[in-house]
């Protein structure tokens, strides 16, 4: 049974700076400092099984207009028990997180997860733009090295 907790003194900084730098699409190599940064300046809940993380999801959020859900992941050896969608659903039931009037995403294939949780494609992806960087961690450490 997944055990699912907002104590940041809980979450194994290691454990998810390992998998997002080096295991996901969408942070690889990302600096350990920026994680932290990025940790502390979010809402965040650690999923457990026996004592050992295996479960991460936070929020980048005002906790009064928006949310944005980012760096959801599960070790891979724990995949398929619904924990993804467990941690996500606590997360957005977060008493901090209610009456948001937006929450945003990006995802490459949990299409269907998402959906699951309320989630839609852009109504009218036509009003939305980004300013995306995708070799920023890439650049900064060739910058320091």
């Amino acid at each position: 049974m997944l055990r699912i907790s907002t104590d940041p003194a809980e979450l194994d900084v290691a454990l998810i700076h390992d998998f997002l730098a080096c295991g996901s699409y969408w942070a690889a190599g990302i600096p350990r400092t920026t994680l932290e940064r990025a940790l502390a300046n979010s809402v965040c809940y650690g999923g457990f099984v026996d004592g050992a993380q295996v479960a991460f999801a936070r929020a980048v959020t005002d906790q009064a207009t928006f949310a944005y859900l980012a760096d959801v992941f599960v070790v891979p050896e724990q995949r398929g028990k619904g924990y993804g969608r467990d941690i996500v659903r606590a997360l957005m039931e977060d008493s901090r997180l209610q009456g948001l009037r937006r929450w945003h995403l990006v995802t490459r294939d949990m299409h269907k997860l998402y959906r699951g949780l309320g989630f839609t494609e852009l109504s009218q992806p036509e009003l939305h733009m980004q300013k995306h960087d995708p070799d920023v961690y890439r650049r900064a450490a060739n910058e320091s090295a």
